[in-house]
């Protein structure tokens, strides 16, 4: 039972991932429609190959609570339809400028990070499955204390990286900061120590407001940093596993993210092509 449950929390995020990458543009039923494909047979299959005794666990990939099976899967899925869905009207201009479209209520977008960051201790501690003994107690606990430093970590590197570029603080770099801390843990929570974590987090804070400025460089719409935050940093968090976990290798961690990213983007670029091309993707 515990298994199913959090299989259904991680594909729930996956597909929320996605949505924020295309939100705004995209018909109701269309997503819905991708959303049903997703979640019966693209997540799953990959998901599959890793936790469920596939090919990818038998070659010693590590991935403990899904940087790469569930935060760069959405991701993927969600570079797919944003390419093939387009950019908001007025977002870049005939010569080549970025045009921001700020959120409209950045209190409620605080507040649903905060929720996550609370969630986020269910998302990587409820990964240890069990709660029976001292040992896996102690382990809980330390995904606990890792999870939030990586956060903390994420978010204290943002906003000191845009407080460098651009003269002065941004709030929804900080947010996407501390996402983003939380994404590069989740591959590995257990093997760092805390001060370990508290760095693995801020090369994920770091990492990610260069992605969001590079992407929108290069006319990729992702309104809420979706892309950047769960696949950019979850290819890093992937990556960085081998430098805490002695069992990791990096051609494993290698290994699992192209099957993971070249199954999903590749899949999901077939279905979003077939509803362009059937009832179309983008609103009026």
């Amino acid at each position: 039972m515990s298994d199913f449950f959090f299989q259904v929390v991680f594909v729930a995020t996956a597909m929320s991932i996605v949505s924020g990458a295309v939100a705004e543009r995209m018909k109701l039923w269309a997503f819905l429609m991708f959303a049903a494909v997703f979640t019966a047979f693209i997540y799953p299959l990959q998901g599959y190959w890793k936790w469920g005794g596939g090919f990818l666990n038998d070659a010693g990939f590590n991935d403990f609570a899904g940087s790469g099976v569930v935060h760069m899967c959405g991701a993927a899925a969600a570079i797919a339809g944003v390419l093939l869905l387009g950019a908001r009207k007025g977002k870049y201009t005939a010569d080549g400028q970025v045009k921001p479209i700020p959120g409209a209520n950045l209190p409620l977008a605080t507040l649903g990070t905060f929720i996550l960051w609370m969630g986020w201790f269910g998302f990587n501690g409820g990964s240890e499955l069990k709660l029976s003994n001292v040992g896996e107690a102690n382990a809980v606990a330390l995904i606990f204390v890792n999870t939030n430093m990586a956060a903390a970590g994420g978010v204290i590197a943002a906003l000191v990286l845009v407080r460098l570029m651009w003269g002065k603080a941004d709030l929804t770099m900080a947010l996407n900061g501390a996402l983003a801390g939380l994404v590069a843990i989740t591959a590995e929570p257990l093997a760092p120590t805390p001060l370990q974590a508290t760095l693995i987090g801020m090369a994920g804070g770091l990492l990610v407001v260069v992605s969001i400025t590079t992407l929108d460089k290069m006319r990729i719409d992702d309104p809420v940093g979706a892309i950047s935050v769960h696949g950019v940093v979850g290819i890093l968090g992937l990556l960085l596993v081998p430098l805490t976990n002695t069992d990791a290798t990096l051609q494993a961690q290698l290994l699992g993210l192209g099957v993971i990213l070249g199954w999903t983007f590749g899949a999901s670029l077939v279905v979003w092509l077939l509803l362009k091309l059937t009832i179309g993707i983008r609103v009026s």
